[in-house]
């Protein structure tokens, strides 16, 4: 069974780092293991240039792994979509997480803010929508949760996208 991912979107400056931030705290106080995921638009580079890593990368290798002895990291050439890059990689959690994405057909989580300086949500029209979250008067056909409703959140996704924990 593969893993379920959400998505957490919104425009810039509307609370989307912060949202995930609490919701990843409270699932894991909670028992789970979250796996999130960050969307980094084309040209991104982890490794810093004149690194070892990047050293390796830029002489064409087509993995690689830097580890110390609580950490790992990995840079990778992988032309998959999103979505089987997600779940191939981040097989031993018990949910996906992830910032961005809006343009995937994955389950989404809007959160607008009133003074973000947008003047209407993204995804109002989108059938992919699951949630809403804000301070304004919006109110889509989905749940909808105040910017501190963490806890009634993370007990929507608890409900309708986690699997049953074992032991």
């Amino acid at each position: 069974m593969k893993t379920n991912i959400i998505t957490i979107v919104g425009k810039s400056d509307s609370g989307k780092t912060t949202l995930l931030e609490k919701l990843i705290a409270e699932l894991t106080r909670r028992g789970y293991r979250i796996g999130t995921v960050k969307h980094a638009h084309d040209g991104f580079e982890m490794d810093k240039k004149g690194k070892d890593s990047w050293r390796h990368r830029k002489a064409g290798a087509h993995a690689t792994l830097v580890i110390s002895e609580d950490k790992i990291a990995m840079v990778r050439n992988d032309r998959a979509d999103y979505i089987e890059k997600m779940q191939t990689y981040l097989l031993d959690v018990d949910i996906i997480l992830a910032e961005g994405f809006k343009r995937q057909r994955l389950p989404k989580i809007e959160v607008f803010r009133i003074n973000s300086g947008h003047k209407e949500p993204l995804c109002m029209g989108d059938d992919t929508l699951i949630a809403f979250v804000t301070d304004s008067a919006y109110r889509p056909d989905v749940p909808v949760f105040g910017l501190e409703d963490i806890g009634l959140l993370a007990d929507f996704i608890e409900k309708n996208y986690l699997r049953t924990k074992i032991g």
